[in-house]
């Protein structure tokens, strides 16, 4: 199989000619003089045009409107180098394809923040005043001045995901003079503090106190559909709900059964899980329910951003700083990527394992013992886009990923040992991290690569060696028999069926732990009925 071609900045002998950038759809690019480039501004171009332009550029900018798919990379030729996509999606863009061909795709994620961040306010005041309501029934000709709204100084607000966006809502939340506590697992203290932002521990915790909640996560399988019917009715009767993030973070069912019902003062979104929304959408008729059209980035000004923000990014790129703003990660060359393809792989299961066992951890250290076919600096990089995968505003990648890591205040830290007792080579890697109030945690794990194909080796301080694929129940005991045997037959009993299987203790009779690769994760009950076992110390599931 050929490895991707790797995208390769100019040289200084090429920098002495003028660098090309094609922008095709419309934005405001701010500034287009640039000294040593040539910067052609051309909103809505035709497709044609634009196929028949490309192959003289270096750099291509686009919005949402120009599909850059197989045609259009396969018409630039080999002068193009970077694709710049202005704002957040690169839905547009086939991102498998251009990292074949040795493509940089580069967006501007953070040129809306402030404007999503203000319709999330928005929303939030106006369902505390009822405004929606106010505004149908005033145009319908009733002149209602009985409706009581909200004052929301001294109320509490609840924030999922504090991220930049979070992060922006919690500022203007305290300017409103409002108490504000957040849920985000994977964000350390540290942050938390200098925001002055109180920290739940758990999503639970933070339901039970607020009197309004708004969400700002990514969407993934972990937060998809994260507030339902039972985390509503969590809520303190009369408060207030917002999505202004993603469709279906909040499920869409649940929260009109919460407004018809009352248990919600009010609500406003502005996503929707299939947009746009049928006539028959189930939000156009639910009460008290305010709706915009995703709308978060269209401010003037967060327009103008994202134009002169990724016209930037795309000018830093075609010099060769890349560390702004990368999508795909350029491939590593074809040798390195022989030697330590197995490894790449390793690194991002045991971060991905790690972040379900402690997320928000602020160190993280890699020890590399043996001797490694090539550099394994790269490693350490894959463990940190497992590690922080599903968790950031981002989606961190081989460019971003120590970036990333840093803003959130993570410390790496990289040993190598000569000598590998047990294998030829073995990662290791110790996380440390706990929330306010808690005692410091660390989870380790280790892994080893038989040909192309990663090994779990190590889990705390017990020997394992399982394939780390699907769904993985970590289950701790005292060293006495039944264990297993009783588990076995808890899991028999709901039909699932176990896959694999791995043993490992410390000593006889002593504490060990034992691995179990399932058919189908377990539900939080099923996995609470299972520390209820006499024979569990402890038990938690992982998804390789």
């Amino acid at each position: 199989m050929t490895a991707p071609a790797t995208p390769t900045p100019p040289t200084q002998a090429d920098r002495t000619d003028t660098l090309r950038v094609l922008i095709c759809d419309e934005m405001n690019p701010g500034n287009l003089e640039h000294d040593g480039f040539q910067i052609d501004y051309q909103g809505n171009m035709d497709r044609a045009e634009t196929l028949r332009r490309l192959p003289d550029y270096d750099a291509l900018i686009t919005r949402s409107r120009t599909k850059v798919d197989r045609e259009l990379i396969d018409a630039a030729g080999p002068r193009l180098k970077v694709i710049g996509r202005g704002g957040v999606g690169v839905d547009n863009i086939d991102l498998d394809y251009a990292s074949l061909r040795g493509l940089l795709v580069l967006n501007a994620p953070e040129s809306n923040n402030v404007s999503a961040a203000e319709l999330a306010v928005m929303h939030l005041m106006a369902a505390a005043r009822g405004l929606t309501r106010s505004d149908r029934k005033t145009r319908a000709g009733e002149w209602d001045r009985k409706y009581l709204g909200q004052e929301l100084k001294d109320r509490t607000l609840g924030i999922v995901g504090l991220g930049r966006i979070g992060s922006i809502v919690a500022d203007r939340a305290q300017g409103l003079r409002m108490n504000v506590v957040a849920y985000d697992p994977h964000v350390p203290d540290s942050k938390f503090e200098r925001l002055g932002v109180k920290r739940a521990a758990t999503l639970d915790d933070l339901l039970a106190q607020v009197d309004a909640i708004t969400v700002h996560t990514p969407l993934t399988d972990e937060t998809r559909g994260m507030i339902g019917a039972e985390q509503l009715a969590r809520l303190k009767k009369g408060a207030i709900a917002v999505n202004a993030a993603r469709g279906g973070i909040i499920d869409e069912q649940a929260l009109v059964d919460a407004l018809h019902s009352g248990h919600l003062f009010a609500a406003g979104v502005d996503v929707f899980v299939d947009e746009p929304p049928t006539p028959g959408h189930i939000f156009l008729h639910a009460p008290n329910l305010g709706i915009t059209a995703h709308l978060g980035a269209n401010t003037f000004e967060a327009q103008e951003r994202v134009g002169a923000e990724i016209v930037s990014r795309v000018l830093d790129a075609l010099h060769g700083d890349v560390s702004k703003g990368a999508v795909n990660a350029p491939a590593l060359d074809a040798k390195t990527m022989e030697a330590l393809g197995g490894y790449l792989k390793l690194g991002d299961k045991l971060g991905r394992i790690l972040a379900q066992l402690l997320p928000g951890a602020h160190d993280v250290e890699v020890t590399f013992r043996g001797e490694f076919p090539a550099d394994p600096a790269p490693v350490v990089t894959s463990v940190l886009v497992g590690y922080l995968s599903g968790s950031t505003d981002e989606t961190p990648n081989m460019i971003n990923a120590r970036a990333l890591a840093r803003e959130r205040g993570v410390n790496i830290a990289i040993r190598e040992q000569a000598d590998s007792p047990d294998y030829q080579t073995e990662v290791i890697v110790k996380i440390t991290g706990g929330q306010a109030g808690e005692k410091e945690r660390t989870r380790t794990v280790g892994g080893t690569v038989f040909g192309k194909n990663p090994r779990l080796t190590r889990l705390r301080d017990f020997r394992v060696e399982l394939e780390p694929e699907g769904n993985i129940l970590i289950a701790s005991n005292q060293d006495k028999p039944g264990a297993v045997a009783k588990l076995s037959t808890l899991l028999g009993t709901w039909g699932v069926n176990i896959a694999g299987m791995a043993l490992g203790r410390a000593e006889k009779g002593g504490q060990a732990l034992f691995t179990l690769t399932l058919d189908d994760a377990l539900t939080p009950a099923q996995l609470a009925q299972v520390r209820e076992l006499d024979v569990i110390d402890s038990a938690y599931m992982v998804r390789a």
